[in-house]
């Protein structure tokens, strides 16, 4: 009777190897080798598209949403890569540049764990929603599960100095929110048409992947909460640090330790030394859901 299992192909010459070891699942690669390597990345600041040419008030450092999906896409190509650390210290940002780094993630193929440390709101929780567990220091502030646009409203100040707005548009709301110009009731509600399907997508994205109820998810109205409060809403799955989150890793890959490997893209030396602390600090003292400097040419800036 043939044998259930394959024949294993065995090759006299000591410089040549069996091709199929290459492509043994990342599920039976602790059989083989230990520690299982793990790959950290970093969402740092305010979540934009790109890192802009010049830095954010009081030099407030950036996470580029381009650069941190293409550290997770070459974590996931990565041979020697089984898992993935996120570390999250960010108030938010650009909604599709969020949602981006949210997909990576849940393209990864490998348990997935995100640590907090100073902040993780609105987008950054955005992200959050997609890692398998989520960990937070006592003191950290989470949540702003909400959505903001904004417009300049110059029209006053037009008035003032003799300017004047004449529209040339094909379609009702090409110019819609135009700064120079006061917009009336139907425009505002067409706007805020447009914010409240963005926040609905935010809480289909956070009930699937925190497992909550959608009421319990509008119920915390945007507001942030520290770290311990947060656990205790279901925001959070643990108070700890990053060692508490690498832990963690370990043993949703069933070894005893790993080996954290940072998938970083290349900084200047001032972004280096700048670090992300500085855009907490700004976030906190500005407003969690309000923290990126967004182009002011736009007619109305929409960021969670």
């Amino acid at each position: 009777m043939a044998s259930r299992f394959p024949r294993l192909a065995i090759v006299a010459s000591g410089a040549t190897l069996f091709a199929g070891a290459a492509f043994v699942p990342r599920a039976l690669r602790r059989f083989r080798r230990k520690p299982v390597g793990v790959a950290e990345v970093g969402v740092d600041g305010p979540i934009v598209r790109e890192r802009p040419r010049r830095p954010l008030r009081g030099g407030t450092s950036t996470a580029a949403a381009d650069a941190v999906v293409e550290q997770i896409e070459a974590a996931d190509e990565d041979e020697e890569i089984d898992g993935l650390l996120v570390r999250l210290n960010t108030p938010g940002g650009q909604v599709v540049p969020s949602d981006d780094i949210r997909l990576a993630i849940e393209r990864f193929d490998g348990p997935t764990v995100a640590y907090a440390t100073d902040v993780c709101g609105s987008g950054g929780y955005w992200i959050a929603s997609a890692c398998d567990e989520l960990f937070a220091r006592e003191a950290t502030i989470v949540g702003s599960i909400g959505v903001i646009g904004s417009r300049v409203n110059a029209a006053e100040l037009a008035d003032r100095v003799g300017l004047s707005y004449e529209r040339f548009a094909a379609g009702e709301y090409k110019d819609a929110g135009i700064p120079l110009r006061e917009i009336d009731d139907d425009e505002r509600e067409y706007l805020q048409g447009l914010i409240d399907d963005i926040y609905e997508q935010f809480v289909d994205r956070v009930t699937e992947g925190r497992d909550l109820d959608p009421e319990t998810v509008k119920e915390t109205e945007a507001r942030v909460y520290l770290g311990t409060d947060a656990l205790g809403i279901g925001l959070v799955d643990a108070i700890g640090t990053r060692e508490d989150a690498t832990d963690r890793l370990a043993a949703l890959l069933d070894v005893d330790e790993v080996d954290v490997e940072a998938f970083e893209p290349p900084q200047g030396l001032l972004a280096r030394l700048r670090g992300g602390a500085e855009a907490s600090a700004f976030a906190f003292g500005a407003g969690i859901a309000s923290a990126v400097v967004g182009d002011p040419d736009r007619e109305l800036e929409i960021r969670l």
